[in-house]
């Protein structure tokens, strides 16, 4: 992907494959934290943030941690990402899993794989039936969706599209139970979780199918597009009236210029 800090590069060797354990369902009274186990900032921040709409309306106005030196690559849980006021795509995800746990949606989160290694996770849930999602990412197409998704996979492939740049695209999705980590402190940890990342790396996924056709098509008009609006990313795709609120880097006039970005 093009530069899509915080993403998931897969490892091509040397991976440890999830033990059966693992796979198992979930106990549903996972490890959820009491409230008195929350600081009180958290404990306001949860408060406040009630509903995925409220959760991906802040994630929208964090910083966007893009790992920069001296610190370099890191995986904060829930408390790292209050504590430091930044998230990067899997961070984001692990805030609002702990936040809208705390409100009565199980910890579920969306993995994508990407035939350039670059993966990306989301935080995903459903509501009347329908799903939806809370993410955040340095590609516009890549952040929330509005619960009106009949599954995963019709969710998964509205994000197949926008995933295509210079190198990124879909080829397999998952949808995972973060309390499958069991007493793994992935919530109120002080220290980077990377055990997550190494689960949801190993996890099985699920294929998608997309056309040869219509990638080189869509690559070809995102070079294009980028090219012709220096270097601003696309918002040209289908579906945008199912897209949550996008952070406002993305739909801000072009400084200098009177042109705006389309969509």
């Amino acid at each position: 992907m093009d530069a899509r800090t915080g993403a998931r590069r897969r490892a091509r060797d040397g991976r440890h494959r999830l033990g059966t354990a693992a796979l198992q369902p979930p106990d549903p009274s996972g490890s959820r934290p009491l409230r008195d186990q929350f600081r009180p900032k958290e404990r306001r921040l949860i408060a406040r943030l009630r509903t995925p709409f409220a959760v991906q309306r802040f994630l929208n106005r964090l910083p966007y941690n893009i790992e920069s030196p001296p610190v370099g690559a890191t995986l904060r849980s829930f408390r790292g990402v209050v504590n430091h006021g930044a998230a990067h795509c899997l961070e984001a995800a692990l805030f609002a899993a702990v936040v809208l746990e705390q409100h009565g949606y199980p910890p579920l989160v969306l993995s994508f794989e990407s035939v350039d290694e670059l993966d990306h996770v989301i935080f995903v849930y459903r509501r009347q039936g329908r799903w939806g999602s809370v993410a955040r990412s340095r590609d516009p197409g890549l952040h929330g969706r509005r619960p009106v998704f009949a599954g995963p996979l019709a969710l998964a492939r509205s994000y197949v599209d926008p995933y295509v740049d210079y190198t990124g695209r879909v080829t397999g999705y998952a949808v995972v139970d973060l309390r499958i980590l069991d007493t793994y402190d992935w919530r109120l940890a002080e220290t980077n979780v990377w055990k997550v990342e190494r689960m949801l790396l190993e996890y099985p996924h699920r294929a998608i199918a997309t056309s040869d056709r219509r990638f080189e098509r869509l690559r070809a008009r995102y070079v294009s597009y980028r090219a012709a609006h220096g270097g601003r990313k696309p918002l040209f795709y289908r579906g945008r009236d199912r897209w949550t609120e996008l952070p406002e880097e993305f739909t801000m006039p072009i400084r200098g210029r009177s042109r705006v970005r389309d969509g």
